[in-house]
Protein backbone atom coordinates (compact mmCIF):
# COMPACT_ATOMS: atom_id res chain seq x y z
CA UNK A 1 0.00 0.00 0.00
CA UNK A 2 1.34 3.41 -0.96
CA UNK A 3 1.43 5.94 1.86
CA UNK A 4 2.09 9.67 1.79
CA UNK A 5 3.77 11.56 4.62
CA UNK A 6 2.04 14.84 5.54
CA UNK A 7 3.77 17.97 6.84
CA UNK A 8 3.19 17.05 10.50
CA UNK A 9 4.44 13.49 10.11
CA UNK A 10 1.06 11.75 9.76
CA UNK A 11 0.80 9.04 7.12
CA UNK A 12 -2.10 9.03 4.63
CA UNK A 13 -3.01 6.36 2.15
CA UNK A 14 -3.10 7.43 -1.51
CA UNK A 15 -6.89 6.88 -1.59
CA UNK A 16 -7.43 9.08 1.46
CA UNK A 17 -5.18 11.74 -0.03
CA UNK A 18 -7.16 11.73 -3.29
CA UNK A 19 -10.45 12.08 -1.38
CA UNK A 20 -9.14 15.01 0.67
CA UNK A 21 -7.66 16.65 -2.42
CA UNK A 22 -10.92 16.30 -4.40
CA UNK A 23 -12.91 17.72 -1.48
CA UNK A 24 -10.60 20.74 -1.29
CA UNK A 25 -10.92 21.26 -5.04
CA UNK A 26 -14.75 21.09 -4.85
CA UNK A 27 -14.72 23.50 -1.92
CA UNK A 28 -12.71 25.96 -4.01
CA UNK A 29 -15.13 25.52 -6.96
CA UNK A 30 -18.17 26.01 -4.71
CA UNK A 31 -16.65 29.12 -3.21
CA UNK A 32 -15.88 30.45 -6.69
CA UNK A 33 -19.49 29.91 -7.84
CA UNK A 34 -20.96 31.40 -4.66
CA UNK A 35 -18.79 34.51 -4.96
CA UNK A 36 -19.77 34.77 -8.62
CA UNK A 37 -23.45 34.87 -7.65
CA UNK A 38 -23.15 37.83 -5.29
CA UNK A 39 -22.32 40.74 -7.71
CA UNK A 40 -25.11 40.06 -10.25
CA UNK A 41 -27.56 39.43 -7.41
CA UNK A 42 -27.00 42.82 -5.77
CA UNK A 43 -26.82 44.63 -9.12
CA UNK A 44 -30.18 43.15 -10.16
CA UNK A 45 -31.60 43.76 -6.68
CA UNK A 46 -30.67 47.45 -6.83
CA UNK A 47 -31.81 47.86 -10.46
CA UNK A 48 -35.19 46.14 -10.03
CA UNK A 49 -35.92 47.87 -6.71
CA UNK A 50 -35.23 51.22 -8.38
CA UNK A 51 -37.57 50.29 -11.25
CA UNK A 52 -40.34 49.39 -8.79
CA UNK A 53 -39.79 52.61 -6.84
CA UNK A 54 -40.03 54.62 -10.06
CA UNK A 55 -43.63 53.45 -10.40
CA UNK A 56 -44.42 55.59 -7.33
CA UNK A 57 -43.10 58.80 -8.92
CA UNK A 58 -46.58 60.02 -9.89
CA UNK A 59 -47.91 59.60 -6.34
CA UNK A 60 -44.81 61.25 -4.90
CA UNK A 61 -45.13 64.21 -7.27
CA UNK A 62 -48.77 64.68 -6.26
CA UNK A 63 -47.87 64.62 -2.56
CA UNK A 64 -45.10 67.20 -3.03
CA UNK A 65 -46.92 69.56 -5.41
CA UNK A 66 -50.49 69.35 -4.12
CA UNK A 67 -50.07 68.64 -0.41
CA UNK A 68 -46.65 70.14 0.47
CA UNK A 69 -45.37 66.88 2.00
CA UNK A 70 -41.79 67.22 3.22
CA UNK A 71 -38.92 65.32 1.49
CA UNK A 72 -38.21 63.50 4.78
CA UNK A 73 -41.75 62.10 4.83
CA UNK A 74 -41.45 61.09 1.16
CA UNK A 75 -38.20 59.31 1.97
CA UNK A 76 -39.84 57.39 4.82
CA UNK A 77 -42.76 56.38 2.60
CA UNK A 78 -40.33 55.01 0.00
CA UNK A 79 -38.31 53.26 2.70
CA UNK A 80 -41.37 51.54 4.15
CA UNK A 81 -42.50 50.56 0.63
CA UNK A 82 -39.29 48.63 -0.06
CA UNK A 83 -40.34 45.40 1.79
CA UNK A 84 -43.40 45.14 -0.46
CA UNK A 85 -41.20 45.45 -3.56
CA UNK A 86 -38.52 43.08 -2.23
CA UNK A 87 -41.09 40.29 -1.99
CA UNK A 88 -41.13 40.19 -5.81
CA UNK A 89 -37.61 41.51 -6.48
CA UNK A 90 -35.73 38.87 -4.45
CA UNK A 91 -36.95 35.83 -6.48
CA UNK A 92 -36.21 37.70 -9.72
CA UNK A 93 -32.72 38.64 -8.54
CA UNK A 94 -31.90 35.07 -7.49
CA UNK A 95 -32.93 33.65 -10.84
CA UNK A 96 -31.05 36.32 -12.80
CA UNK A 97 -27.92 35.88 -10.64
CA UNK A 98 -27.83 32.11 -11.23
CA UNK A 99 -28.64 32.52 -14.92
CA UNK A 100 -26.03 35.20 -15.60
CA UNK A 101 -23.30 33.46 -13.56
CA UNK A 102 -23.70 30.09 -15.32
CA UNK A 103 -24.06 31.75 -18.73
CA UNK A 104 -20.77 33.53 -18.15
CA UNK A 105 -19.08 30.31 -17.03
CA UNK A 106 -20.46 28.45 -20.06
CA UNK A 107 -19.39 31.24 -22.40
CA UNK A 108 -15.86 31.12 -20.95
CA UNK A 109 -15.83 27.29 -21.32
CA UNK A 110 -15.45 26.89 -17.56
CA UNK A 111 -18.40 24.48 -17.38
CA UNK A 112 -16.90 22.39 -20.21
CA UNK A 113 -13.52 22.32 -18.43
CA UNK A 114 -15.14 21.18 -15.18
CA UNK A 115 -17.08 18.43 -16.97
CA UNK A 116 -13.92 17.21 -18.69
CA UNK A 117 -12.27 17.04 -15.25
CA UNK A 118 -15.01 14.70 -14.01
CA UNK A 119 -17.16 17.31 -12.21
CA UNK A 120 -20.83 16.68 -12.96
CA UNK A 121 -23.51 19.34 -13.03
CA UNK A 122 -24.98 17.97 -9.80
CA UNK A 123 -21.73 18.71 -7.94
CA UNK A 124 -22.03 22.40 -8.93
CA UNK A 125 -25.46 22.74 -7.30
CA UNK A 126 -24.66 23.07 -3.52
CA UNK A 127 -23.63 26.77 -3.59
CA UNK A 128 -26.63 27.62 -5.79
CA UNK A 129 -29.02 25.74 -3.48
CA UNK A 130 -27.54 27.43 -0.39
CA UNK A 131 -27.80 30.83 -2.09
CA UNK A 132 -31.43 30.19 -3.12
CA UNK A 133 -32.42 28.96 0.34
CA UNK A 134 -30.86 32.06 1.94
CA UNK A 135 -32.85 34.28 -0.42
CA UNK A 136 -35.95 32.19 0.31
CA UNK A 137 -35.58 32.83 4.05
CA UNK A 138 -35.03 36.57 3.42
CA UNK A 139 -38.18 36.72 1.28
CA UNK A 140 -40.12 34.79 3.93
CA UNK A 141 -39.02 37.38 6.50
CA UNK A 142 -40.32 40.12 4.19
CA UNK A 143 -43.70 38.47 3.61
CA UNK A 144 -44.32 37.49 7.24
CA UNK A 145 -42.87 40.51 9.03
CA UNK A 146 -41.41 43.19 6.74
CA UNK A 147 -44.39 43.84 4.45
CA UNK A 148 -47.08 44.04 7.21
CA UNK A 149 -44.90 46.31 9.34
CA UNK A 150 -44.09 48.48 6.32
CA UNK A 151 -47.76 48.94 5.47
CA UNK A 152 -48.60 49.77 9.08
CA UNK A 153 -45.76 52.32 9.17
CA UNK A 154 -47.06 53.94 5.96
CA UNK A 155 -50.52 54.06 7.53
CA UNK A 156 -49.11 55.82 10.59
CA UNK A 157 -47.30 58.33 8.38
CA UNK A 158 -50.51 58.97 6.45
CA UNK A 159 -52.30 59.54 9.75
CA UNK A 160 -49.69 62.10 10.79
CA UNK A 161 -50.08 63.89 7.45
CA UNK A 162 -53.85 63.97 7.90
CA UNK A 163 -53.45 65.12 11.50
CA UNK A 164 -51.47 68.15 10.36
CA UNK A 165 -53.41 68.62 7.11
CA UNK A 166 -56.97 67.40 7.39
CA UNK A 167 -57.69 69.44 4.27
CA UNK A 168 -55.63 66.88 2.32
CA UNK A 169 -58.91 65.13 1.58
CA UNK A 170 -60.37 68.19 -0.17
CA UNK A 171 -59.90 68.38 -3.92
CA UNK A 172 -60.96 71.13 -6.28
CA UNK A 173 -63.98 70.49 -8.51
CA UNK A 174 -64.67 67.14 -6.82
CA UNK A 175 -67.68 66.05 -4.76
CA UNK A 176 -66.46 64.99 -1.33
CA UNK A 177 -68.61 62.47 0.59
CA UNK A 178 -66.28 61.78 3.52
CA UNK A 179 -68.65 63.47 5.98
CA UNK A 180 -71.67 61.48 7.09
CA UNK A 181 -74.80 63.01 5.54
CA UNK A 182 -72.88 65.97 4.05
CA UNK A 183 -71.72 66.47 0.45
CA UNK A 184 -69.10 69.14 -0.18
CA UNK A 185 -67.99 70.72 -3.46
CA UNK A 186 -65.28 73.39 -3.80
CA UNK A 187 -64.28 75.08 -7.04
CA UNK A 188 -60.81 76.19 -5.87
CA UNK A 189 -58.69 74.97 -2.93
CA UNK A 190 -55.55 76.71 -1.67
CA UNK A 191 -53.84 74.19 0.61
CA UNK A 192 -51.18 76.65 1.77
CA UNK A 193 -53.54 79.11 3.48
CA UNK A 194 -56.54 76.69 3.53
CA UNK A 195 -58.80 79.15 1.74
CA UNK A 196 -61.71 77.88 -0.36
CA UNK A 197 -63.62 79.52 -3.20
CA UNK A 198 -67.13 78.86 -4.52
CA UNK A 199 -68.25 76.40 -1.86
CA UNK A 200 -71.38 74.25 -2.22
CA UNK A 201 -72.66 72.07 0.65
CA UNK A 202 -75.67 69.77 0.85
CA UNK A 203 -76.59 68.76 4.41
CA UNK A 204 -78.94 65.75 4.86
CA UNK A 205 -78.16 64.97 8.50
CA UNK A 206 -81.63 66.13 9.54
CA UNK A 207 -84.16 63.59 8.19
CA UNK A 208 -86.95 66.22 8.19
CA UNK A 209 -85.09 68.94 6.27
CA UNK A 210 -82.46 69.27 3.58
CA UNK A 211 -80.17 72.29 3.69
CA UNK A 212 -78.10 73.68 0.83
CA UNK A 213 -75.33 76.16 1.63
CA UNK A 214 -73.65 78.30 -1.03
CA UNK A 215 -70.79 80.69 -0.30
CA UNK A 216 -68.23 82.48 -2.48
CA UNK A 217 -65.39 81.84 -0.03
CA UNK A 218 -64.52 79.79 3.02
CA UNK A 219 -61.70 78.89 5.40
CA UNK A 220 -60.63 75.67 7.16
CA UNK A 221 -59.98 76.27 10.87
CA UNK A 222 -57.77 74.05 13.04
CA UNK A 223 -58.09 73.18 16.70
CA UNK A 224 -55.34 72.97 19.34
CA UNK A 225 -54.25 69.53 18.04
CA UNK A 226 -53.76 70.82 14.52
CA UNK A 227 -56.94 69.21 13.12
CA UNK A 228 -59.04 71.15 10.62
CA UNK A 229 -62.28 70.48 12.49
CA UNK A 230 -64.39 73.43 11.26
CA UNK A 231 -65.28 74.99 7.95
CA UNK A 232 -66.08 78.73 8.13
CA UNK A 233 -68.03 80.25 5.24
CA UNK A 234 -68.43 83.96 4.43
CA UNK A 235 -71.21 86.00 2.79
CA UNK A 236 -73.30 83.06 1.65
CA UNK A 237 -76.87 81.80 1.53
CA UNK A 238 -78.73 78.86 3.08
CA UNK A 239 -81.67 77.22 1.34
CA UNK A 240 -83.67 74.87 3.56
CA UNK A 241 -86.43 72.54 2.38
CA UNK A 242 -88.75 71.01 5.01
CA UNK A 243 -90.04 67.74 3.57
CA UNK A 244 -92.96 67.21 5.96
CA UNK A 245 -94.32 70.77 5.65
CA UNK A 246 -93.43 71.00 1.93
CA UNK A 247 -92.03 74.44 2.48
CA UNK A 248 -88.74 76.19 1.61
CA UNK A 249 -87.01 79.23 3.02
CA UNK A 250 -83.78 81.08 2.33
CA UNK A 251 -81.51 83.09 4.61
CA UNK A 252 -78.28 85.01 4.17
CA UNK A 253 -75.27 85.07 6.47
CA UNK A 254 -71.99 86.90 6.84
CA UNK A 255 -70.30 84.06 8.77
CA UNK A 256 -71.36 80.42 9.06
CA UNK A 257 -69.41 77.56 10.73
CA UNK A 258 -69.79 73.85 9.88
CA UNK A 259 -68.39 71.15 12.19
CA UNK A 260 -66.14 68.49 10.57
CA UNK A 261 -65.73 66.25 13.63
CA UNK A 262 -67.10 63.26 11.70
CA UNK A 263 -64.06 63.30 9.44
CA UNK A 264 -61.67 63.35 12.42
CA UNK A 265 -63.46 60.45 14.08
CA UNK A 266 -63.39 58.40 10.85
CA UNK A 267 -59.64 58.99 10.46
CA UNK A 268 -59.04 57.86 14.05
CA UNK A 269 -61.04 54.67 13.44
CA UNK A 270 -59.16 54.07 10.17
CA UNK A 271 -55.82 54.52 11.93
CA UNK A 272 -56.55 51.90 14.60
CA UNK A 273 -58.20 49.33 12.29
CA UNK A 274 -56.55 46.47 10.39
CA UNK A 275 -59.13 45.64 7.77
CA UNK A 276 -56.50 44.88 5.13
CA UNK A 277 -55.30 41.26 5.37
CA UNK A 278 -51.81 42.23 4.19
CA UNK A 279 -51.33 44.34 7.35
CA UNK A 280 -52.02 41.43 9.69
CA UNK A 281 -49.41 39.30 11.39
CA UNK A 282 -49.42 35.56 10.78
CA UNK A 283 -51.28 34.84 14.03
CA UNK A 284 -53.85 37.57 13.34
CA UNK A 285 -54.37 36.27 9.82
CA UNK A 286 -55.00 32.72 11.09
CA UNK A 287 -57.61 33.99 13.55
CA UNK A 288 -59.19 36.15 10.85
CA UNK A 289 -59.47 33.15 8.49
CA UNK A 290 -61.37 31.24 11.18
CA UNK A 291 -63.68 34.20 11.81
CA UNK A 292 -64.64 34.76 8.14
CA UNK A 293 -64.98 31.08 7.21
CA UNK A 294 -68.70 31.57 6.57
CA UNK A 295 -68.10 34.61 4.30
CA UNK A 296 -66.67 33.22 1.02
CA UNK A 297 -65.28 36.50 -0.40
CA UNK A 298 -63.39 37.47 2.76
CA UNK A 299 -62.38 33.85 3.39
CA UNK A 300 -60.80 33.37 -0.06
CA UNK A 301 -59.02 36.74 0.09
CA UNK A 302 -57.53 35.88 3.47
CA UNK A 303 -56.42 32.43 2.26
CA UNK A 304 -54.72 34.00 -0.76
CA UNK A 305 -52.75 36.41 1.44
CA UNK A 306 -51.82 33.55 3.80
CA UNK A 307 -50.52 31.22 1.07
CA UNK A 308 -48.72 34.06 -0.74
CA UNK A 309 -46.57 34.54 2.35
CA UNK A 310 -45.06 31.09 1.66
CA UNK A 311 -45.50 30.46 -2.08
CA UNK A 312 -43.59 33.58 -3.19
CA UNK A 313 -40.52 32.82 -1.00
CA UNK A 314 -40.55 29.25 -2.36
CA UNK A 315 -40.16 30.78 -5.84
CA UNK A 316 -36.55 31.66 -4.95
CA UNK A 317 -35.67 27.97 -4.77
CA UNK A 318 -37.86 26.99 -7.73
CA UNK A 319 -36.55 29.67 -10.09
CA UNK A 320 -32.98 29.14 -8.87
CA UNK A 321 -33.12 25.44 -9.84
CA UNK A 322 -34.77 26.29 -13.18
CA UNK A 323 -31.99 28.77 -13.98
CA UNK A 324 -29.25 26.10 -13.67
CA UNK A 325 -29.97 24.14 -16.89
CA UNK A 326 -30.91 27.34 -18.73
CA UNK A 327 -27.63 29.03 -17.81
CA UNK A 328 -25.56 25.97 -18.76
CA UNK A 329 -27.30 25.39 -22.09
CA UNK A 330 -27.55 28.99 -23.33
CA UNK A 331 -23.73 29.43 -23.34
CA UNK A 332 -23.67 33.19 -23.79
CA UNK A 333 -21.62 35.86 -22.05
CA UNK A 334 -24.01 38.67 -22.98
CA UNK A 335 -25.86 40.05 -19.96
CA UNK A 336 -28.69 41.33 -22.13
CA UNK A 337 -29.55 37.78 -23.24
CA UNK A 338 -29.69 36.51 -19.66
CA UNK A 339 -31.63 39.55 -18.45
CA UNK A 340 -34.22 39.17 -21.21
CA UNK A 341 -34.53 35.42 -20.59
CA UNK A 342 -34.91 35.90 -16.84
CA UNK A 343 -37.53 38.63 -17.22
CA UNK A 344 -39.50 36.50 -19.68
CA UNK A 345 -39.53 33.54 -17.28
CA UNK A 346 -40.58 35.67 -14.31
CA UNK A 347 -43.34 37.36 -16.32
CA UNK A 348 -44.67 33.91 -17.21
CA UNK A 349 -44.46 32.89 -13.55
CA UNK A 350 -46.25 36.06 -12.43
CA UNK A 351 -49.01 35.63 -15.05
CA UNK A 352 -49.65 32.07 -13.84
CA UNK A 353 -49.66 33.20 -10.22
CA UNK A 354 -52.08 36.07 -10.98
CA UNK A 355 -54.39 33.77 -12.92
CA UNK A 356 -54.33 31.27 -10.06
CA UNK A 357 -55.10 34.02 -7.56
CA UNK A 358 -58.02 35.41 -9.63
CA UNK A 359 -59.64 32.01 -10.14
CA UNK A 360 -59.04 31.20 -6.47
CA UNK A 361 -60.84 34.41 -5.44
CA UNK A 362 -63.75 33.43 -7.67
CA UNK A 363 -63.96 30.07 -5.89
CA UNK A 364 -63.23 27.80 -8.86
CA UNK A 365 -60.76 25.88 -6.69
CA UNK A 366 -58.92 26.23 -3.39
CA UNK A 367 -56.67 29.35 -3.44
CA UNK A 368 -53.67 27.27 -2.35
CA UNK A 369 -53.81 25.30 -5.61
CA UNK A 370 -53.66 28.43 -7.77
CA UNK A 371 -50.82 30.02 -5.78
CA UNK A 372 -48.65 26.91 -5.52
CA UNK A 373 -49.27 25.69 -9.10
CA UNK A 374 -46.54 27.94 -10.67
CA UNK A 375 -43.97 26.64 -8.17
CA UNK A 376 -44.99 23.03 -8.87
CA UNK A 377 -44.95 23.46 -12.68
CA UNK A 378 -41.68 25.41 -12.79
CA UNK A 379 -40.10 23.07 -10.22
CA UNK A 380 -40.97 19.93 -12.18
CA UNK A 381 -39.84 21.57 -15.42
CA UNK A 382 -36.57 22.70 -13.82
CA UNK A 383 -35.79 19.21 -12.45
CA UNK A 384 -36.49 17.55 -15.82
CA UNK A 385 -34.32 20.09 -17.66
CA UNK A 386 -31.58 19.70 -15.03
CA UNK A 387 -31.49 15.91 -15.47
CA UNK A 388 -31.32 16.24 -19.26
CA UNK A 389 -28.58 18.86 -19.02
CA UNK A 390 -26.56 16.69 -16.61
CA UNK A 391 -26.87 13.74 -19.03
CA UNK A 392 -25.94 16.09 -21.92
CA UNK A 393 -29.23 15.52 -23.70
CA UNK A 394 -30.85 18.32 -25.73
CA UNK A 395 -33.31 20.55 -23.90
CA UNK A 396 -36.20 21.36 -26.20
CA UNK A 397 -37.30 24.25 -24.00
CA UNK A 398 -33.93 25.95 -24.44
CA UNK A 399 -34.05 25.35 -28.19
CA UNK A 400 -37.54 26.84 -28.32
CA UNK A 401 -36.41 29.90 -26.36
CA UNK A 402 -33.44 30.34 -28.68
CA UNK A 403 -35.70 30.23 -31.76
CA UNK A 404 -38.17 32.67 -30.19
CA UNK A 405 -35.33 34.99 -29.14
CA UNK A 406 -33.82 34.86 -32.62
CA UNK A 407 -37.18 35.60 -34.22
CA UNK A 408 -37.77 38.57 -31.90
CA UNK A 409 -34.26 39.85 -32.59
CA UNK A 410 -34.79 39.64 -36.36
CA UNK A 411 -38.11 41.47 -36.12
CA UNK A 412 -36.65 44.22 -33.94
CA UNK A 413 -33.62 44.67 -36.19
CA UNK A 414 -35.87 44.78 -39.27
CA UNK A 415 -38.08 47.38 -37.63
CA UNK A 416 -35.01 49.47 -36.68
CA UNK A 417 -33.65 49.32 -40.25
CA UNK A 418 -36.97 50.51 -41.67
CA UNK A 419 -37.12 53.25 -39.05
CA UNK A 420 -33.59 54.46 -39.89
CA UNK A 421 -34.30 54.44 -43.64
CA UNK A 422 -37.49 56.43 -43.13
Amino acid sequence: MHRILSGNGVLFSRKTFRICYSEIIMLIIHRYIFRGLIPPFFINLLFLTTVFLMTEIVKITQLIVNYNVSPATIGLILLFSIPHFLVFVLPMSVMLAVLLTLMRMSGDNEIAALKSGGVSLYKLMPPIIIFSVAACLATLFMTVYGMPQGKIAIKQLTYKMLASNTDIGLKARTFVNQFQGVTLYVNEVNLQNRKLKDVFIEDRRNPKAVSTVIAPEGLLLKDSKGWATRLRLYNGMINQVEIDKRSANASYFSTYDINLVNMVQRIEVWRNSREDESEMTLAELKDYIIQVRERPEKYYDALIVFHQKFSIPAACLTLGILAIPLGVELQSSRRSAGLGMGMLIFILYYVLMTAGRVFGQMGFYHPALGLWAPNILFGIGGVIMLIRAANEKPNYVVQFMRSVGGLIQQRVLGWLRRFVRA
